[in-house]
């Protein structure tokens, strides 16, 4: 049976910098550094490890430790208006760029309130994210 979207498990990123490695221990090749925040899919598992995909769909392992269940979104498109409010008649208070790891506070249907780092909260397009 499909599983629904509300069934994936998702983590983030707990510590500052964390590696993603191409298998299940720290003897296996480190295939880029993640940032705190970073969300990924949970796909398989392996003792302390996890098999996880971002939101390009790579994927790797992390050590289950070193992530948490922290909410976070990934920005997906090109650039993300931070609105003031849910709807797109709303003050854009800030934007967020591809890759840009965003705090989630709240969701709706089409739309999920976030803080940006350093920046403001407001709410964003739930097309334009992936993340929970």
């Amino acid at each position: 049976c499909a599983a629904g979207a509300q069934a994936r498990e998702m983590v983030s990123v707990a510590k500052p910098e964390i590696n993603m490695r191409s298998g299940a221990g720290t003897q296996h090749s480190t295939l880029w550094s993640l940032s705190r925040g970073f969300p990924l899919e949970v796909t398989g598992r392996s003792g302390q490890w996890l098999k996880v995909r971002d939101f390009e769909n790579d994927t790797g392992w992390v050590y289950r430790p070193l992530v948490n269940q922290t909410p976070h979104h990934i920005v997906k498109s090109r650039v993300a208006n931070i609105r003031s409010a849910p709807g797109t008649r709303s003050r854009v208070v800030g934007r967020a760029e591809h890759g840009e790891v965003l705090r989630t506070l709240e969701r709706r249907t089409d739309w999920v309130r976030v803080q940006q780092d350093g920046g403001p909260k407001g709410w964003v397009a739930k097309r334009l994210l992936w993340g929970w």
